[in-house]
Formats: structure tokens, C-alpha cells, sequence
């Protein structure tokens, strides 16, 4: 995962408007905003676990989990609200993902969603070993988008 201060390199910064020419940042952008678009409705709020009871108070507010495979549940709306791209001058390409959020614990529900993997989880004093199966919503988006690249390049020249 990269980590980098994307709000520094937006495609309307002064700085990368002054090292990238018009045509490369309109396209660049372009994409960059089709493939966060594409993540981010992929994303889908979590449903409840049980239906409420009509004319009752909601007592079960536990959420339905995504099914491995698929893309995450939004439970908290954080990681659909935290989708950002930026332009890479490395690289000179733009860089699309989630943003890592200041916190006491490090970030890593992100790649873990993508990937998959294995972390410790705290249960109140206990710690256990968690295993996660991938829920991508990154590469699905890029690879759909990917498709309209020639496109997106014959039309920023004009």
C-alpha cells in the first residue's frame, strides 16, 4: 500500500497543474475519478441481520457481513466516503485507493477488504488471530474502467 499525501497532488493543486501538461492531467483525472466512482458504488450499505419488527423499536443492530468475493458492506460509511485519486509524479500516473485515517490503530481494513489476509484482533484483554477472506472493490473498479482508457485519451485532446 502506498502512503502519500494525495491531497497535496489533486489534479487542481498548483503544483501539479505546473509539472503536467493539460491533455495528460484531463485524462489522468478523468480516470481517476470513473474508478473511484465505480469503487465506491460498488460498495453497498450493510443490511441488517434481522428485519425490523413493524411498530416495534429496533433492538438487533447487528449487519449482515459481504459474501467472500464480493465487495465490502459500508457499515460505517468511512470507507466509501475516504476514496480518493491523485496524480503520482514518481510514477507520473494516478494513484487510486482508499486513504489511510489518523487513528490510535494502524489502517489496515483496506488491504485487508482487497487481499485478504491474516491480523490480531483485540477482544477487550483478549487478542486472537482473525483470518479474512478478500472482498475487492478496488481492482473490479480499475479493471472496468480500464476499457474506456483509449477513449478517455482520444477525448482529452480534443
Amino acid at each position: 500500500m502506498i502512503k502519500m499525501d494525495m491531497k497535496k497532488m489533486f489534479f487542481d493543486r498548483a503544483e501539479v497543474i505546473s509539472k503536467v501538461d493539460a491533455v495528460t492531467r484531463k485524462a489522468l483525472s478523468k480516470f481517476g475519478a470513473f474508478v473511484r466512482t465505480t469503487a465506491r458504488r460498488s460498495i453497498k450499505n450493510a443490511p441488517f441481520i434481522k428485519p425490523k419488527e413493524k411498530g416495534v423499536e429496533r433492538t438487533d443492530f447487528r449487519k449482515q457481513y459481504s459474501k467472500p468475493g464480493n465487495p465490502p458492506y459500508s457499515r460505517t460509511g468511512k470507507l466509501k466516503k475516504f476514496i480518493y485519486f491523485a496524480y503520482d509524479p514518481a510514477k507520473r500516473s494516478v494513484v487510486i485507493g482508499p486513504e489511510i485515517l489518523p487513528g490510535k490503530r494502524k489502517a489496515i481494513a483496506p488491504p485487508i477488504l482487497e487481499y485478504g489476509g491474516v491480523t490480531t484482533v483485540k477482544f477487550g484483554k483478549k487478542t486472537r488471530t482473525a483470518r479474512y477472506s478478500s472482498r475487492p472493490y478496488m481492482t473490479p473498479a480499475f479493471n472496468k474502467e480500464q476499457r474506456k482508457l483509449p477513449e478517455i485519451w482520444r477525448d482529452s485532446v480534443k
